[in-house]
């Protein structure tokens, strides 16, 4: 029942054009969920019944059962009465179905008439499809709607359908739920394309048709679709039309191969330049080679007619990029005169620099002049557009024009080359895919905000009004862009000069805090400097005053202990043992102190003698040779007989 009341649903709205889902919803339950009922509540008839009008009035509408409880009504145009169409022809010509999309849909070799309102979707359409031709909205397979713009969501008035295009739907081999479709339309499908000895690995989202496709391997093979022949697409009916998801690609990676058509080359061109006798005149003829070749008197008529100005305008594999400007300039105006536009010499990215790097208010744009001299249209343009004064006078005051002779492929590459380092692959590609029927072309650069990108392309099939139309068009917004560019640029160089004046601000500032800092340095180190001087003055006072003191206590120690200090032995004394003691000196001193004692003095009477040369035994230490001792640690009362200091003994002083 739920499923039964979906397609009510979408049979009222289809019918009633009501597109508020509430709105259709809320009649259908105040008529039971009936179809016929709903639909003579809001779409009343004159006398009869919608139920009878529908059983009765083929004219109004067709009913087709598809399932024993199912009918489905395809609305028809009511066939207008003559009063009806007197009325039309006097009051308005309006066409009362402008707002139907009609559309006829081609399944299994039947054509069915459908009517839709403009404002359904395209969700809208597939349930009518579902309903009309049977097969279920997740097996679908629709071409010629679209493509990739086509999605659930979108408006059938927004896709430029004609009025009765026709479709063709296809059923899937096998029943696909909503999950897949959505998983298959987000996935990215991998293409190895395989042309001559080239492989190009390409990935695509799943929503692109294999046209789309096609349009994207022109511009790397330049092989125009219509000449692109191809193996290796699965077989499905409208494959052009129809997206990658449903196509049935292998994955991980999908193989194929595409040439050049060997029945439809394009034609060839010969053009032969015709002078008259006025040298500032010349015609043009383009005359089709139609493979049967020349006769003995066509080849003389070219051998007179050639001259000079045929000589391409830049020869074959240039390696230096200014040269060849140089030499494009000059020979462009010995083959078109004086009246040529002063192309700049020099790289494209100096002219880049010239034009569009400069400050905003100097800057100009940038017109990149294409030529190649097997386009049909290359002499038209450059003598009767690019020498028109008005051209020329646009160019000058604006633009810097820089040109280029892409007949030669090592010349084109080397272009394209230079694009794609200066503005980076996508204009690069832009360039590469001008067909040579378009050439020659003006391509039209300028800054926008902090890049620089390609505004336009103004192809070599144009008049002069369309070509002035484009040039004073990009220089409206150029003007515009740079007026802004160079309020910008006022604003700041404010800043930065608000920013500069800020800093140096700053940095006075931190000078004279840093010099503050010094002068503050300096007094402290000289106030430390001060003070130290007066306490080493006054140390050395103290010192010196300790000095005098200790000197003095040291000379009454000395003096007092040569007092205590018993008489010396004569050399010829008798009868009484003497003692012969020696003293060695510690350093600096490294001399020696030799004096007699009796043998029954004391130890006390040895270092009274030596404090009374200065030598104290609180500061120094009496060591004796052999056995070595310190006698500072015998009793002083002892003798030195005892002590083994007789009758004679070396002593060694050490200072403690």
């Amino acid at each position: 029942m739920a499923e039964n009341r979906e397609e009510i649903l979408a049979n009222f709205q289809g019918i009633t054009n009501i597109e508020d889902v509430a709105e259709a919803i809320f009649h259908l339950e105040e008529s039971n969920w009936d179809l016929l009922t709903a639909i003579n509540r809001v779409m009343p008839q004159d006398g009869n019944s919608t139920r009878n009008s529908l059983s009765h009035n083929s004219e109004t509408h067709d009913i087709e059962m598809i399932d024993e409880d199912i009918s489905v009504i395809t609305p028809k145009t009511h066939p207008p009465d003559r009063e009806a169409n007197n009325q039309a022809s006097t009051s308005s010509p309006k066409n009362t179905s402008l707002d139907l999309v009609e559309l006829q849909v081609h399944y299994n070799n039947k054509m069915h008439e459908i009517k839709m309102s403009g404002s359904a979707t395209v969700s809208d359409l597939k349930k009518r499809l579902e309903m009309v031709c049977g097969v279920p909205v997740c097996r679908q397979q629709i071409s010629g709607l679209g493509g990739s713009r086509a999605t659930s969501n979108a408006v059938l008035s927004s896709l430029g359908l004609q009025r009765n295009a026709v479709l063709r739907l296809k059923s899937a081999d096998h029943l696909m739920a909503d999950d897949e479709v959505a998983d298959r339309l987000t996935m990215t499908y991998t293409l190895l394309v395989k042309h001559d000895d080239k492989e190009y690995l390409l990935k695509f989202p799943g929503t692109k048709t294999v046209r789309e496709v096609k349009n994207d391997i022109y511009s790397l093979t330049d092989i125009p679709m219509r000449y692109q022949v191809w193996t290796g697409w699965p077989s499905v009916v409208g494959l052009d039309d129809t997206v990658l998801a449903m196509v049935g690609l292998n994955q991980p990676q999908h193989e194929l191969t595409v040439k050049r058509s060997t029945a439809n080359k394009q034609k060839e061109y010969k053009r032969i330049i015709v002078e008259s006798s006025d040298s500032e005149n010349s015609s043009v003829e383009e005359v089709e080679d139609g493979g049967d070749g020349f006769t003995a008197e066509d080849d003389m008529f070219v051998d007179l007619v050639q001259s000079e100005r045929l000589q391409p305008l830049m020869s074959e594999s240039v390696e230096d990029e200014a040269l060849g400007c140089i030499e494009f300039t000059q020979r462009f105006r010995a083959r078109y005169g004086p009246n040529t536009p002063n192309f700049f010499e020099g790289t494209l990215q100096d002219a880049i620099k010239e034009s569009c790097l400069k400050p905003a208010k100097e800057r100009k744009l940038l017109g990149v002049y294409l030529h190649h001299e097997q386009s049909v249209l290359s002499n038209v343009f450059c003598a009767q557009l690019l020498g028109c004064e008005t051209v020329l006078q646009t160019l000058a005051a604006n633009f810097v024009v820089y040109g280029w002779d892409m007949t030669h492929p090592s010349n084109n590459n080397l272009l394209l080359t230079s694009i794609a380092t200066a503005l980076g692959p996508v204009a690069s590609m832009t360039i590469r895919s001008i067909p040579v029927d378009r050439l020659p072309a003006l391509v039209i650069i300028m800054r926008v905000r902090s890049n620089t990108e390609i505004y336009s392309v103004i192809n070599g099939n144009v008049g002069v009004s369309e070509l002035v139309g484009g040039l004073v068009e990009a220089i409206e917004r150029f003007a515009a862009q740079r007026e802004e560019d160079a309020r910008l640029e006022r604003e700041r160089d404010a800043r930065q000069r608000v920013k500069l004046e800020q800093d140096e601000a700053y940095q006075r500032s931190l000078e004279a805090d840093r010099a503050k800092e010094e002068i503050k340095k300096q007094q402290e180190l000289e106030r430390n400097q001060e003070l130290e001087r007066v306490e080493s003055e006054r140390l050395m006072e103290e010192a010196r005053k300790e000095a005098l003191r200790a000197g003095a206590a040291a000379r009454a120690l000395r003096a007092g202990a040569a007092a205590r200090v018993p008489a010396e032995p004569g050399l010829a004394e008798g009868g009484r043992e003497v003692a012969r003691i020696r003293v060695r000196l510690p350093p600096p001193h490294h001399g020696a102190l030799e004096r007699r004692f009796y043998a029954t003095d004391t130890l006390a009477a040895l270092f009274d003698f030596l404090a009374s040369k200065g030598y104290p035994q609180e500061n120094y230490k009496v060591i004796s040779s052999w056995p070595r001792r310190d006698l500072t640690t015998e009793p002083r009362s002892s003798t030195l007989k005892a002590l083994k200091l007789y009758p004679q003994e070396t002593i060694m002083l050490e200072e403690r």
